[in-house]
């Protein structure tokens, strides 16, 4: 994407999120990643008046192969978590998700915005104030149950047990101190008690595997009892989630962790076809999904910090919440989470 074009799209984000004369933003990399980003953040932060700057870690020092989340850089680093704590907003471009460090510097009020997708995805899925309208609706939703069922075709039947961790909305923006968000991103999630989830997923073909980025060829199925995996059966794609799980030797991250479902009409389904897939913040999106995780869940005040972390959004499944159906097969039955023009 030409540079003027990105600047000018991280301009449009850095409005949303409220950005003004006074405030301080910092652009946090690693490596040599993503330097385009922070140039085009730390132009547009300059365009609305704040006081800006570019923290650079140095690259991670090896790497194990697996997608081990928690690891932020910042660990033996305090006086850079001291700033951060210390800016208005910072914008994400390593991941510091599920890191002690992320939730040290959002309880300081600092809000975070996380920008790791290609910046052609980002455009494309320029968050709006009406998705965010039909996102919070849908948390409003979920906050308020005390159980969840998911069902498919295929013999998925798993409850999850509610009103232990909180509800999260996530709409690719964030105005709010102390708040995380994801662009692009539009879906809404909670985490089930950590005994309480129980019965049987059967993943489908066209389901996704993340970090894997691919798409399940042959039928998985899992069976979850107190909250845990506790069988994997199948074919290839079966070896390959148990493989992956062991080589972490971890059994937390058998734990079953957040669960909801995406609300974005623009974004695809088969998107992992485009730009390598990024880190599938599309494929988590897209309308109408459900998906569960695996692994951590200290992200909802859990106490799993397991670096296992598996995202699985399903297609054509359906969703109760207290035995309402909010998410059939598919569709989403409520008129105000759909889009406009679509209710």
């Amino acid at each position: 994407m030409d540079q003027n074009l990105f600047n000018d799209i991280c301009l449009a984000q850095l409005r949303l999120s409220g950005v003004h004369e006074g405030e301080t933003v910092a652009v946090l990399t690693r490596g040599a990643e993503r330097g385009e980003y922070a140039d085009a953040f730390l132009w547009a932060a300059q365009q609305l008046g704040a006081a800006t700057f570019h923290l650079r870690l140095p690259p991670p020092a090896s790497a194990s192969g697996a997608w081990a989340v928690g690891d932020s850089g910042l660990g033996d680093i305090p006086l850079a978590v001291e700033a951060l704590k210390s800016v208005d907003m910072l914008v994400d471009c390593t991941f510091l998700l599920f890191s002690p460090e992320q939730f040290a510097i959002q309880d300081a009020g600092t809000r975070i915005l996380t920008a790791v997708e290609p910046p052609e995805l980002l455009a494309r899925l320029m968050p709006t104030t009406e998705l965010r309208e039909r996102v919070e609706y849908g948390a409003d939703l979920l906050a308020k149950a005390s159980s969840m069922r998911i069902t498919s075709p295929a013999g998925t039947d798993v409850t999850y047990r509610l009103g232990v961790y909180p509800t999260m909305s996530e709409y690719g923006y964030t105005d709010t101190p102390g708040r995380w968000d994801h662009w692009p991103a539009a879906f809404v999630f909670t985490g089930g008690a950590d005994d309480g989830v129980d019965g049987q997923i059967v993943l489908s073909p066209g389901d996704v595997l993340l970090p894997f980025n691919t798409y399940v060829q042959t039928p998985v199925t899992l069976t979850i009892e107190q909250g845990f995996i506790r069988d994997i059966r199948g074919g290839l794609d079966a070896d390959l989630l148990s493989s992956y799980i062991q080589s972490f030797d971890d059994p937390r991250g058998y734990g079953m962790s957040h669960v909801g479902w995406g609300l974005d009409e623009r974004a695809h389904w088969h998107g992992l076809t485009q730009f390598g897939g990024g880190m599938g913040m599309e494929l988590r999106s897209f309308y109408g999904n459900v998906m569960f995780s695996i692994g951590p869940n200290n992200e909802l005040g859990g106490p799993n910090d397991t670096p296992c972390h598996f995202d699985i959004p399903m297609r054509g499944n359906s969703l109760y919440l207290d035995d309402e159906l909010i998410v059939d097969k598919g569709g989403l039955t409520i008129p105000e989470m759909r889009p406009t023009g679509a209710r």
